[in-house]
């Protein structure tokens, strides 16, 4: 029995990528496999083991080079692997592969091993609301619209744990920290067969041609432990620490990633758990909520229709008066003020920097355009198939700050002095004007630019691979940062001195709000 990933290195050279990210098919490397495969062959009693999410069998190969004496069943819902993978068991026996869809099907069985690499779909790439109804049925537990389904299939899998039964995971670490990942480490606290959360760095990817994370999640039902055990590892050149922990179980370190179940809150972000955070360094934070609010930017369902630059306009004789000004790419804002200036530079230089506002036109170049618009069907997007008139724009007041969605060496913030809108390539955020939150802009703008309001911001971040960050416009209203209210009235004025003054005065500002917060 193959223990490489020859097999894998083939199908891959053999099959279109199309057709591989069609059926999320994203291979385990066998270095990886062979230590999931060690928390499995912990259970003294191994005799069934399921592969949820079968592929070519990397796991059950790995598996059986060590013990041959189980019987295996595997499930798969594209033919094509299905079919190689049968081929390349032709001759195991006690080898159950089935063509089937595993969150469909076997929920009466308990295994004493299931180990899985699952298909990483999200909400609307899998048969979201049938799939949700079968989890709740047989579990008992209501979870959002929005789950990705890797996680389904790790709910259905602790589900199925015999007696003593082991169950290993590589999946993405997406849930830990996400809103919808609540109801599903409810579920894992809940039913207290969590041990350890292994979160690969996130500088590395673990999956070919996919962009995530990795965390590989070990589950046991044996009531040996009630401590769930966090680690990080830099690299796939580290997995000798999981080793360790696998021989050392059921001992568990008392180390500070090591909390009891009653600890574990499903409410917050779990990197809190396993990753040091930089506002435990300050006193006196708050949710950014209390001086600001952020929302997504403009969202059209069809950027390539409603972005206009002047060339374009000119060709559908548009006038500008049915154009709004707004920033349709990051790449296009350079510094941490946008001015009127910029964005004529980008005008005259032919950039996407207006969007169709066409509500109640009645020029006729106007009415032909959103005519080509419906016999384009663009009118039956997502989008646009939910507005009235379909052509219509979301109200988006311009927003006085923008925040970048995506980054990798830290939060942009931009002032938007030319007082346009944006679209989702940016947040919006709109300073709380009310008698318990108001706060100058310019002191807000200030904080915002500092190394700390960065590094405090990072705790509520969503990580994806290669270093890659995101933040949902929720993560930041719900984030913490420096209380500006009790910031002396002296510091205030001087930081919005030194601000004013666009000089580099940023480490002046910076060892301003040290002084005053840092514990």
């Amino acid at each position: 029995m193959t223990v490489n990933n020859a097999i894998e290195q083939d199908y891959s050279k053999q099959v279109p990528l199309g057709h591989r990210k069609k059926f999320a098919q994203f291979f385990t490397p066998i270095s990886v496999a062979e230590i999931m495969v060690k928390w499995l062959l912990g259970n003294e009693n191994l005799k069934t083991v399921l592969e949820p999410a079968f592929g070519l069998g990397v796991f059950s190969r790995a598996l059986l080079s060590q013990k041959n004496d189980i019987q295996i069943k595997g499930f798969e819902v594209d033919n094509l692997i299905f079919e190689k993978a049968k081929n390349e068991f032709a001759c195991t026996e006690k080898m159950n592969l089935l063509l089937q869809d595993y969150m469909f099907n076997d929920w009466q069985n308990k295994y004493d091993g299931i180990i899985c690499n699952p298909p990483y779909f999200k909400f609307h790439d899998y048969d979201n609301k049938n799939i949700l109804k079968e989890i709740e049925k047989h579990l008992q537990c209501n979870l959002s619209g929005f789950t990705n389904l890797y996680t389904l299939f790790l709910l259905k899998s602790i589900h199925q744990l015999a007696h003593n039964g082991r169950c290993a995971y590589i999946i993405p670490s997406e849930f830990l920290n996400s809103d919808y990942g609540k109801l599903v480490k409810q579920y894992l606290t809940k039913t207290g067969t969590l041990r350890h959360i292994i979160v690969v760095n996130f500088e590395e990817n673990v999956f070919d041609d996919a962009l995530t994370t990795a965390c590989i999640v070990l589950c046991a039902n044996d009531n040996k432990t009630d401590r769930v055990q966090f680690n990080n590892i830099q690299s796939i050149n580290e997995l000798n620490t999981i080793e360790n922990l696998i021989s050392d179980y059921p001992s568990v370190s008392a180390t500070s990633q090591s909390y009891l179940f009653s600890e574990l809150n499903p409410e917050v972000k779990w990197k809190s758990y396993y990753q040091p955070q930089n506002g435990h360094k300050y006193r006196n934070l708050v949710p950014f909520s209390t001086y600001a609010k952020v929302v997504r930017g403009i969202a059209t369902g069809a950027n390539d229709y409603f972005t206009f630059n002047l060339a374009k306009a000119k060709e559908h004789k548009i006038s500008e008066k049915y154009l709004l000004p707004c920033i349709c790419h990051c790449v296009d804002v350079k510094g941490n003020n946008f001015s009127v200036s910029d964005f004529e530079e980008l005008k005259n230089n032919n950039k996407n920097v207006f969007l169709l506002n066409a509500v109640n036109a009645k020029e006729e170049n106007v009415i032909n355009y959103l005519h080509k618009g419906e016999t384009a069907d663009i009118h039956k997007k997502y989008l646009t198939a939910s507005r009235k008139p379909w052509y219509s724009l979301e109200n988006r007041p311009p927003a006085p700050i923008w925040v970048s969605v995506f980054n990798r060496t830290g939060l942009r913030f931009i002032r938007n002095e030319a007082n346009i809108s944006n679209l989702t390539t940016f947040h919006c955020i709109y300073p709380q004007q009310d008698i318990f939150s108001d706060v100058d802009i310019d002191l807000l703008f200030a904080y915002l630019l500092t190394d700390t309001a960065r590094q405090i911001f990072n705790d509520n971040s969503r990580e994806y691979g290669n270093g890659l960050q995101k933040f949902e416009p929720n993560d930041l209203n719900k984030g913490k940062m420096l209380d500006l209210g009790k910031l002396s009235q002296n510091s205030k004025l001087k930081v919005i001195e030194l601000h004013r003054k666009h000089s580099m005065n940023h480490e002046a500002i910076e060892n301003i709000f040290v002084e005053e917060f840092a514990i």
